[in-house]
């Protein structure tokens, strides 16, 4: 859990970020429709389960740019962590509750599968936050029962919370392939526009070199 504390006066985007923390904190959300037709394809033709697939590939993105690994420490500072980890639910259709897990980041697809099978299966008695959560992670969530055009989180802290909020719904058929919406919530202080289109850009560019 390495990290870098941020030199507001020399970071270049010191500016914007006061700015968005001391006087106007917004929050950004997009969705935006990705084609997981090559993801889906991949996860059934090697028998692999499509959620943490998807876990896997938003991460890497995350990972790829600064922008989404900004937190906090103990004293208060500015960080920048070194990697964050996926902070995900696992849905527990016999009671209508889920687990919070964190199964750590690795660029290697196979690995993180196997990692959150293994995750998954530890705390498969488990019910909400289990003591596994870290303070590099980023949050993930899915509502695979329906194809939302519009989905945003509200985080209720004092609006400093940085990391990324990341959710998806149903993929279905559309023209010929899998259409799925894709929302990402980020704090300005640390992210513009641009920043969140490179995002999906990015993610859809990986999505398709698995195919």
């Amino acid at each position: 859990m390495n990290h870098q504390i941020v030199d507001l006066n020399t970071w270049s985007r010191g500016d914007l970020f006061q700015f968005y923390i001391r006087r106007m904190r917004i929050v950004m959300s997009l969705t935006v429709d990705v084609d997981v037709t090559p993801l889906v394809a991949f996860a059934r033709e090697r028998g692999l389960k499509f959620y943490p697939l998807m876990i896997w590939a938003v991460s890497q993105v995350v990972n790829a740019h600064d922008e989404f690994k900004y937190g906090w420490d103990a004293e208060g500072n500015l960080i920048r962590w070194d990697f964050v980890s996926p902070s995900y639910a696992d849905f527990h259709p016999e009671d209508e509750s889920f687990t919070k897990l964190v199964t750590p980041y690795t660029a290697d697809c196979l690995e993180f599968h196997a990692r959150f099978l293994e995750d998954r299966e530890r705390y498969r008695d488990a019910r909400g936050f289990v003591d596994r959560q870290i303070p590099n992670f980023f949050d993930v969530s899915c509502l695979p029962w329906v194809r939302y055009r519009h989905f945003d989180v509200h985080v209720f802290d004092e609006g400093k919370f940085l990391a990324p909020v990341i959710t998806w719904g149903k993929y279905e058929a559309e023209l010929g392939r899998l259409v799925m919406p894709l929302t990402l919530n980020i704090h300005h202080a640390v992210a513009d526009g641009f920043h969140l289109s490179r995002f999906f850009r990015e993610v859809q560019e990986l999505i398709d070199s698995l195919a």
